[in-house]
């Protein structure tokens, strides 16, 4: 008997100790009383099952590259939770990454996934950088046609197309909103601007190159 007790006291114990709570699948959730004021913690609500349709499950706006026609010469196409519903509660998204010649996907961060990039067409300068506890140290590789690279979660990373022709590649991702974090955006196109004197003093620069990157319209827009 007394083994019994001190076998549901362990498991009882052991319950709490491996229980965590989910990961987020948005930047925050702010708690509120009202559940008028409410949605769910992964910000969807579910479809009745008995209104579901084949539909749902399918996405088709893969078919046609994406416009390269800016400044960065890339487009990536996503098919995340918010543009393709079926994924919901999946745990998977994925991309379409078009890359005119030298194109660049920059250098961001996808804080809720791991990414795995598959290279369909051209060829692709990749790499990713480790964190300050690993030196900052850079993983880079130049990939061709059929070529599998792994981003892990949280970590910077980029994509340059090094040829004289377009490149295509598939991104797949293990979540179905892995944010994203593009480092240039978000360090030179926070609204409000973060404060110069922040950014003179992290980067060790003067203040006119923070103020000419800030004013940087295709922050907002790309």
């Amino acid at each position: 008997m007394k083994f019994f007790q001190t076998f549901v006291i362990l498991a009882l114990a052991s319950s709490h100790a491996f229980a965590s709570d989910p990961s987020p699948l948005q930047d925050f959730c702010v708690a509120v009383n009202d559940p008028n004021s409410a949605v769910f913690v992964n910000g969807k609500f579910c479809k009745d099952p008995k209104l579901v349709m084949a539909d749902d499950f399918v996405f088709t706006m893969f078919r046609s590259p994406g416009n390269t026609s800016n400044q960065l010469g890339s487009k990536v196409t996503t098919a995340f939770v918010d543009q393709f519903p079926g994924l919901n509660t999946l745990g998977i998204g994925t991309a379409r990454l078009d890359f005119a010649p030298y194109g660049l996907n920059p250098p961001h961060i996808h804080h809720r996934g791991t990414e795995m990039l598959v290279v369909v067409e051209g060829t692709l300068y990749v790499g990713f950088v480790a964190s300050n506890q690993l030196n900052n140290t850079l993983f880079t590789k130049v990939l061709i046609k059929g070529d599998v690279f792994v981003f892990p979660q949280g970590l910077i990373h980029f994509q340059l197309n090094v040829g004289q022709t377009n490149a295509l590649a598939f991104a797949f991702l293990s979540s179905q909103n892995p944010g994203l974090i593009t480092i240039a955006n978000s360090v030179f196109g926070a609204k409000p601007p973060i404060n110069v004197d922040v950014l003179t003093k992290a980067f060790q620069v003067d203040n006119k190159l923070i103020n000419h990157l800030q004013a940087q319209s295709w922050f907002d827009n790309h």
